[in-house]
């Protein structure tokens, strides 16, 4: 990525956080709408990998379907967007307004018992907007891990943006974060992650729709090491409102070795993800590869 282009990212990124909160909520909704259309008219890259994901999320559907669906994912992917840049200037009593979560007793319990909890999300709807909820409304704090960006300044961007929301957030660098990670559940904390992509090369395999993929061990090795709850959780759009479930525990297998569990646990993940994807296609921004087959035919 060239000087040019780092700073032309940083400065659109930037003129969203600065003039997009300031709209009226129709406006910048009107806004996002507006982008969503251009976006997926022009069918660039991002649009037809989101295509030949949810191929794979609902594989009997007509290539009219996969159109209309693409669509509605470009919209849902904008409105996270359009959110996401007025966030930090909505009051608690807006997000309560605008969120619903089932199975909250699984978060509280967990937090009660003290020995920390591990939320895992796949992109669906507004992940941002569910920590905004964790902190603002059940009052707790969390520690988080955001992907390094290019530009540098983009990924200050985000961390600010993050943290002014009440989230801790550690870069993702090679592992690093873990122990971090690990004194923080240790001490009864929270911490949620964004895991149905792996960013390392330790991913575990999971069948994912029918096919092989990899989803990050963390949460599962995390789990065995600390006793933390590991709780899967699926978002999704309904109208106005978000609406989320928070699964029951995946449980650390009784038996195995440490790579056996880490498996089944995982796979158990992948599939409370795979479950609420299938229900919400369109609320899955998944507009990178995932599946083993797609890296390997990039690669090649």
């Amino acid at each position: 990525m060239s000087a040019f282009t780092d700073r032309l990212t940083d400065g659109l990124y930037g003129a969203g956080w600065a003039g997009v909160k300031k709209l009226p909520e129709p406006a910048a909704a009107a806004l996002g709408r507006r982008i969503a259309e251009v976006a997926w008219k022009r069918r660039g890259k991002s649009v037809l990998r989101l295509e030949s994901n949810l191929a794979r999320v609902v594989p009997d559907a007509s290539p009219e379907r996969l159109r209309a669906l693409s669509r509605a994912g470009m919209h849902s992917y904008m409105r996270y967007w359009m959110e996401s840049f007025r966030l930090p200037t909505w009051s608690p009593e807006r997000i309560r307004e605008r969120i619903r979560i089932e199975g909250e007793e699984n978060l509280r319990e967990g937090l009660d018992a003290g020995r920390g909890v591990i939320v895992a999300l796949p992109h669906l709807a507004n992940w941002d907007l569910a920590g905004a909820w964790v902190t603002s409304c059940v009052g707790v704090p969390f520690t988080t891990v955001a992907e390094r960006l290019k530009p540098e300044s983009l990924f200050d961007r985000f961390v600010a943006y993050r943290e002014s929301l009440g989230m801790e957030v550690l870069p993702h660098s090679g592992g690093a974060a873990f122990g971090t990670l690990a004194r923080r559940l240790r001490s009864g904390g929270l911490i949620c992650l964004v895991a149905d992509r792996d960013l390392s090369s330790s991913g575990v395999e999971v069948d994912f729709f029918g096919e092989t993929a990899r989803m990050p061990a963390g949460p599962a090795l995390l789990a065995q090491q600390t006793g933390a709850r590991l709780l899967p959780v699926t978002l999704w759009y309904d109208g106005p409102l978000m609406r989320g479930r928070i699964h029951p525990p995946v449980a650390v297998p009784e038996t195995g070795t440490r790579q056996q569990k880490t498996a089944v646990m995982t796979q158990a993940t992948a599939d409370a993800f795979a479950a609420g994807i299938a229900r919400h296609p369109q609320d899955w921004h998944m507009l990178q590869r995932l599946w083993d087959k797609d890296l390997e035919e990039r690669s090649a």
